[in-house]
């Protein structure tokens, strides 16, 4: 890696020994003569391991992003002089940093993409973390390249998807204003930089429903010869579960009752779903969306795939207008895009794009509809949740709880009272947000049984939640949400530390 010094106009450059397995800074003048070798700290070890990406900060700090132990490294930040100062490993809450591109900026702010989080964080000169910057930019899904231009103020901010998304977080009023309140100075965000924990909350359901407190786990199934990557309830004691290009129907005793064999062969996706007349709809190896009767006696291809180029990979029918919606992606280039059908098969929207033109989705792996009508969509490749409105605007892109653990999302759903539920294989948890992306906590964690959760589907008629399990044949039945008129116990708080909290007034914990 090579950086150019607009302070001293000298090279600096980034080097690896394949054969020692050791690295180093050199630095070269004008004329391209050697001058400085940065290799060790003061007490002889190594400083680097597999120099990325180098840059220089304002006070002469030479800043360099690399790898340490993949998927781990560090921006390790030395003197002009060649002492150590700082090596900084990711968050405080000690979420591991996979460091990618760097920048400096006029305020000396490092910043540096990290593609465990799929963020770009600040810290300040002396390695402190300021705040994560960029959480999933917009069109972006995992940020890798950084370049700041003095000139005008503005972040570039490059994606491995052939994307490139410029912001500006620094405004020039009599002086630079900076965010970082030790320094007594304040920074204007401007409304395309999201930050984490401003969200307004939202007023709740004032139904006659109420969130338990802890989830209380009725009880588990051990499936016959299948894992659970989907889940979608039929009745109360009847789901359709599906493993690799296996798709069958059990009870709550886990013993198959029927089994499709023609469904699809794919991994971690939403590829079925159940209408409100019980019949089921599943993508088969051809990639055609076809529909089972009730009787599972009839098989009829509802939609047809017709473009080559589009894969279908998960489907949701919607109760509140009977569509059908279907994510799709494709591979060059790598995007996805979602697709609405009205009962007769036509189609009648397509979501694909922002109000920027930048695409929502890279490979949406499972889909689902909120009360509000909201289309929410787990996309496992960019790590977000991503949710429109129902007219296909983009309403926000969630990549993971506050502490910027990150996310990889699986199986999502929604339940009555308008929260959205995804499995996360980072942290082996079931999150829970509320309709408008704000975490609200980790409602469960590693499952009893389920050693990372992978499917989700809510039964709104008994308020059960089905979680199924990606490395075993475990799935385990919840409810956390009972009637209010049926409730006689007084409020209680959680047991552990983990306190589930809630921004809506009229959802109470038992």
């Amino acid at each position: 890696c090579v950086y150019w010094s607009p302070s001293t106009g000298d090279l600096l450059v980034g080097m690896y020994n394949d054969d020692t397995e050791t690295a180093k800074v050199t630095r070269y003048n004008q004329s391209g003569q050697l001058t400085q070798t940065i290799q060790n700290d003061n007490t002889g070890l190594w400083l680097y391991s597999v120099p990325h990406y180098i840059t220089e900060n304002n006070n002469g700090d030479v800043v360099v992003s690399g790898d340490i132990d993949y998927p781990s490294g560090a921006v390790v930040v030395t003197e002009r002089g060649g002492r150590h100062r700082f090596s900084y490993t990711g968050h405080p809450s000690g979420s591991r940093l996979w460091p990618r591109g760097i920048c400096t900026d006029p305020l000396s702010h490092i910043l540096v993409c990290d593609a465990t989080t799929k963020t770009v964080q600040m810290i300040d000169r002396d390695g402190q973390f300021l705040s994560h910057l960029l959480i999933r930019p917009s069109g972006i899904f995992s940020p890798l390249s950084l370049s700041y231009d003095v000139n005008t103020h503005r972040l570039w901010v490059g994606s491995p998807y052939n994307t490139v998304v410029i912001y500006r977080y620094i405004t020039r009023q009599d002086a630079l204003t900076d965010l970082n309140p030790a320094t007594a100075d304040v920074m204007e965000s401007l409304s395309e930089v999201p930050t984490t924990g401003t969200e307004k909350p939202q007023q709740g359901n004032q139904c006659l429903l109420k969130l338990m407190s802890p989830p209380e786990l009725l009880h588990c199934l051990t499936l016959t010869g299948v894992g659970c990557f989907h889940i979608s309830c039929v009745t109360s004691d009847r789901v359709w579960v599906s493993d690799w290009g296996i798709l069958i129907l059990t009870d709550t005793t886990g013993v198959p009752l029927h089994h499709v064999k023609d469904s699809c062969r794919d991994l971690y996706k939403g590829l079925h779903t159940v209408n409100s007349e019980s019949e089921l709809i599943y993508i088969d190896r051809k990639r055609n969306i076809n529909k089972l009767s009730k009787d599972m006696k009839t098989t009829t291809t509802f939609i047809e795939r017709t473009d080559s180029t589009w894969w279908p990979g998960c489907v949701y029918w919607s109760p509140s207008t009977g569509d059908l919606l279907v994510g799709m992606d494709r591979e060059k280039p790598r995007t996805g895009k979602v697709t609405r059908y009205n009962q007769s098969g036509q189609l009648t929207q397509t979501i694909q794009n922002d109000n920027t033109g930048l695409g929502l989705y890279r490979e949406p792996n499972c889909i689902t509809e909120n009360n509000n009508g909201d289309v929410v969509v787990s996309d496992y490749w960019s790590g977000a949740v991503v949710v429109t409105e129902r007219g296909g605007r983009h309403r926000f892109s969630y990549a993971g709880p506050p502490s910027g653990s990150g996310l990889e999302p699986r199986g999502i759903c929604t339940d009555p009272l308008s929260h959205i539920l995804v499995c996360d294989g980072t942290t082996n948890t079931v999150q829970m947000l509320d309709m408008d992306g704000q975490f609200l906590s980790h409602l469960l964690i590693r499952p009893s049984g389920i050693f990372s959760p992978c499917s989700l589907s809510y039964d709104v008629n008994t308020h059960r939640l089905w979680v199924g399990s990606l490395y075993n044949t475990k799935v385990c039945v919840y409810r956390y949400i009972t009637r209010q008129d049926a409730l006689t116990d007084e409020h209680r708080p959680r047991p552990d530390g983990d306190a589930m909290s809630s921004s809506t007034p009229a959802v109470e914990w038992r």
